[in-house]
């Protein structure tokens, strides 16, 4: 479903302030495969998310969703294959519109746009049905502007939208760090069923390590632009956040606390 082949990237080239963010990175995804991503700041992952989104070219190498080359496709024409959501919950939602309508341009994601009604009640009855899913109360509050509400409703707004047309790739990136323990959980449980019900192919960056363990049913680990470590899903069932700090010691060759790898 998603195909990475040999991609690069460098930011500011030939310059002092070169950064090479991507280095020959190759990866593979089956439909249904969910991928964590972990690794050390500045170690690429959000750089690969940008790359598969169109948010940014490669250098080089390809990028390929569901056999397709996408690599001239911008971001917007990738946005037919491809449900995302950004750390910040600003990010992933049109502040001033109501719920309905943010749901209503989420649904009509890489369509062709006509003079058609963008909302109908057989329209809000699949919103309100969606809604109902997350057991926030949302369903009663269509007509509120999502400025309104809290970040954690806001992400998990998000979260559904993404998920809404059934993309071919849904990519997450951090999408619970800037929420309180509590909400990130509400969070994560629900990433954990759109996924699920959706058998959608992700890929999700965090610096959560349990959380990386605990989701998904393949784990990588990046270093300065390189996959330096895999675990598939009868290692990732074994594995411990010790493990993985270790892991990343050894690559790195110096020992870190939980602390120093999720700043």
């Amino acid at each position: 479903m998603l195909t990475v082949n040999s991609i690069t990237k460098t930011f500011f080239p030939g310059t002092v302030n070169e950064r090479v963010a991507l280095n020959d990175l190759s990866l593979d995804l089956a439909e249904g495969d969910f991928v964590t991503v972990i690794g050390s700041n500045g170690a690429g992952k959000s750089t690969l998310l940008n790359a598969v989104s169109g948010r940014m070219f490669v250098d080089s190498g390809t990028v390929e969703i569901d056999g397709k080359n996408v690599n001239r496709f911008p971001e917007y024409k990738r946005a037919r294959y491809i449900g995302r959501v950004f750390q910040d919950p600003l990010a992933g939602t049109a502040p001033t519109l109501t719920i309905e309508e943010n749901l209503s341009l989420a649904l009509l994601r890489g369509q062709r746009r006509g003079l058609g009604r963008g909302l109908s009640k057989k329209r809000r009855d699949t919103f309100v049905e969606s809604l109902k899913s997350l057991e926030l109360g949302l369903e009663d509050r269509l007509t509120a502007k999502v400025g309104l509400l809290s970040g954690g409703q806001r992400q998990a707004l998000s979260l559904l939208m993404a998920g809404f047309t059934n993309p071919k790739i849904m990519l997450l990136d951090e999408h619970t760090a800037a929420l309180d323990p509590q909400r990130a959980e509400l969070v994560t449980g629900l990433t954990e069923r759109i996924v699920g019900q959706g058998n959608l192919t992700t890929v999700m960056v965090t610096h959560n390590m349990e959380q990386a363990i605990r989701l998904g049913n393949r784990l990588i680990m990046m270093h300065e632009g390189r996959i330096v470590y895999e675990a598939d899903e009868a290692i990732k069932s074994k594995l411990t956040v010790r493990d993985l700090l270790a892991e990343f010691a050894t690559i790195k060759g110096a020992t870190l606390s939980d602390k120093a790898m999720l700043g």
